[in-house]
């Protein structure tokens, strides 16, 4: 039982109770989702899918999960998914999978691609610098990065989806020449980026923009816009595009 303390107070509660139960709300049913696989603890490297039941996908993702040997590309801190379903919409002969630490976000996403029987988009929940414990060396084509944090403290660079530890574990899982896609509107983050490639043993930046849309698009992937990037534009802010090789 709440205590009133004030109508205003009282009303934060309630929204506090509401927003946890329709968390628990969601994870029960992504339980239920055959797109959907999870790791719930980190310290523990086992992946669970449909009502919990431990699953090895490693090396088997094309074949066992999408029952093709399409190539496959993740969409890493996919948030809600909307990249991962757009990558998918476009590209039929694909697989995508959306890779995100937050349950209630890939929620969304693996519910629309149910619902448009998208049969070549995934979602896994799991920590992005675990990647490697997941796939195996040469399993995945391509990385998109899409409007990540920047961690703007320079302090907290380590945690940037571009830093020298997170390219280690996407070289381990991308086959040789494969392709890392960075999509910001965050100049620092850029800016960053093609630093930190520079001084990266064996990479090779293909393709860089400061402002994708000064001039016609170089390829139909980078139309697609998340709820974000739409945000960032109406602020006046450029998107900004790098895409590169690890080695």
């Amino acid at each position: 039982m709440w205590k009133r303390i004030s109508d205003g107070e009282l009303i934060f509660e309630h929204y506090i109770s509401m927003s946890k139960r329709n968390k628990l709300q969601k994870f029960a049913e992504l339980l239920t989702y055959p797109n959907v696989y999870e790791n719930f603890n980190h310290e523990e490297p086992r992946l669970c899918g449909v009502n919990g039941e431990l699953v090895s996908l490693n090396g088997r993702w094309a074949a066992h999960h999408f029952g093709n040997a399409n190539p496959i590309t993740l969409e890493l801190a996919c948030g809600r998914g909307e990249y991962t379903l757009g990558l998918a919409r476009q590209n039929p002969q694909r697989n995508f999978i959306g890779v995100d630490v937050k349950g209630a976000r890939i929620w969304k996403g693996a519910g629309i691609a149910l619902k448009e029987k998208l049969h070549n988009a995934a979602f896994l929940r799991t920590r992005i610098e675990q990647l490697s414990l997941f796939f195996d060396p040469g399993e995945v084509s391509e990385v998109w990065i899409t409007f990540p944090d920047p961690f703007l403290r320079r302090s907290k660079s380590n945690r940037r989806l571009t830093a020298p530890r997170f390219l280690d574990e996407y070289r381990k899982v991308l086959r040789p020449g494969g392709l890392v896609h960075l999509k910001t509107d965050e100049p620092i983050l850029f800016e960053y980026t093609l630093e930190t490639l520079a001084e990266y043993p064996g990479a090779a930046i293909l393709y860089q923009d400061a402002d994708i849309y000064a001039a016609p698009l170089p390829m139909p992937e980078l139309e697609l816009k998340t709820y974000y990037e739409r945000m960032h534009l109406a602020e006046g802010k450029s998107i900004k595009y790098a895409r590169f090789r690890l080695g």
